[in-house]
């Protein structure tokens, strides 16, 4: 992705920006190319671009109408659409809008390549003036690994390869990690986490990082790590099963973002925790109706095997909450009930300490980044009441499935801890400026950015 902004400045073709308001300017202060861009049809669209001709044909300049939305995506369709080549941004930004333009166009030119020949390299773009190059760097790093992470297969990335995707973050930053697997879960006490992954011939593990100065404030990140998801025995139809390679879209999103933290020097002492395991069917699979002890000791009995995310992330939520984090983010692939009220586009946030969810949601809003606000309604609670155990995995009513998800997790969360959880999509459905169709590293510049700002 980085391979597209470059220092190089010979031959670069100027890009002039213009808005659909302000064409009517520029062609008083351009007449010559009044004819020229009435042929072409150039109306100044956002997204859209006309290729300026000079003397004896040569191209002399693209015309860009910038996007829609949060700076970052304002340029972020060109490295895909302009032809190969060098360009330059001929637009005075400030740094803050330079930054976010070369952050917009690193994520532009990402294409997953890892199993075929791209057909073309993106256009390169002159590092703007101003350009706070080492925050382009990290947020693009970060969201490449994501998004590789998401993209890649299930039989090339399980629990053990996703474990191994830690290992080179935490070697990358002289970070200290720790994997619990197969059988050693029971023994160190994650039942959840080993039930849910013991029919698969590739064990579950558990992956804990940790960076960061001792005395500094502790933010710990938990991501659910399901390298693919069939529903267990309660199994998911064919068309269900299309999209779970990217259930472990918040491990990505957490192990990203940690990547970005660490390669900061933000002034926290991180912990990352993703509960990795793959939901299959063997005859030592759970089944419906089992009940299974958990890590804080509570029963659950299970409703349903396909809601397994949220039993691997409770054990890893109670060793979270155990050390009293200054601030504990788990992110999930949770429910499709978030994607129902929210689509695609919105990542759903639940969050009870009311300043942590405001300023999420406008570093979501700022960074093109948008997570809204459900909330965790208590009124709920008695609907995952079980039968034979404390807690059943899954509702008595079809209704509010992503509240309910929240509230089960909630359960092993102390209420004063300061806690938000992310429902997220993990990927992108159709491409726009910027966000190619597949995986997609929802929240995480949201929650780079919120983090930033409180810690650093």
């Amino acid at each position: 992705m980085l391979n597209c902004l470059t220092n190089a400045t010979q031959s670069a073709v100027p890009i002039l920006s213009v808005e659909r308001s302000g064409l009517p300017a520029w062609l008083d202060a351009n007449p010559a190319q009044r004819d020229w861009l009435a042929a072409t049809g150039f109306k100044a669209e956002p997204g859209s671009f006309a290729f300026l001709p000079g003397s004896q044909g040569a191209l002399s300049a693209v015309l860009a109408a910038p996007n829609e939305g949060a700076p970052v995506w304002a340029y972020a369709g060109l490295p895909a659409s302009l032809p190969q080549g060098r360009y330059r941004l001929d637009t005075k930004l400030d740094p803050a809008a330079a930054t976010q333009a070369a952050l917009g166009w690193a994520l532009g030119a990402y294409s997953f390549n890892a199993y075929k020949t791209p057909k073309r390299a993106p256009a390169e773009l002159v590092w703007p003036a101003g350009a706070d190059r080492a925050e382009v760097e990290n947020l693009a790093r970060a969201v490449g690994l994501a998004r590789n992470l998401i993209n890649t297969p299930a039989e090339d990335l399980g629990p053990d390869e996703l474990a191994q995707a830690a290992r080179g973050v935490a070697e990358r930053h002289g970070a200290k990690i720790n994997v619990i697997r197969g059988d050693d879960l029971l023994a160190q006490n994650y039942p959840t986490i080993h039930a849910v992954g013991r029919a698969s011939t590739r064990p579950p593990c558990l992956i804990d990082l940790r960076w960061g100065d001792a005395n500094a404030p502790l933010v710990t990140l938990v991501g659910k790590g399901v390298c693919f998801d069939t529903g267990g025995l309660d199994l998911k139809p064919a068309a269900g099963m299309l999209g779970m390679k990217k259930d472990m879209g918040g491990a990505a999103v957490v192990l990203g973002l940690a990547d970005a933290l660490m390669a900061s020097g933000t002034p926290i002492r991180l912990r990352v925790l993703i509960p990795a395991v793959e939901n299959s069917v063997a005859g030592n699979a759970i089944r419906p109706l089992d009940i299974v002890r958990t890590r804080a000791g509570k029963t659950v009995e299970i409703g349903n095997t396909d809601a397994e995310g949220r039993l691997i992330l409770c054990d890893a939520l109670t060793e979270a909450d155990r050390e009293k984090p200054a601030l504990l983010v788990d992110c999930a692939t949770l429910t499709g009930a978030a994607r129902v009220a929210l689509g695609p586009e919105l990542q759903a946030l639940f969050c009870d300490d009311e300043a942590v969810a405001r300023e999420l949601q406008d570093a979501g809003q700022r960074t093109g980044d948008p997570l809204w606000r459900l909330p965790i309604w208590r009124g709920y609670r008695k609907l995952i009441d079980g039968k034979c155990a404390d807690l059943n995995n899954v509702a008595s009513s079809p209704f509010g499935g992503a509240i309910i998800a929240a509230l089960y997790l909630a359960e092993f969360v102390s209420p004063d801890t300061a806690w938000a959880h992310l429902d997220m999509m993990a990927s992108n459905v159709s491409a726009r400026p910027g966000r190619p169709e597949g995986g997609e590293a929802t929240g995480l510049r949201a929650l780079y950015t919120y983090l930033r700002g409180r810690f650093a």
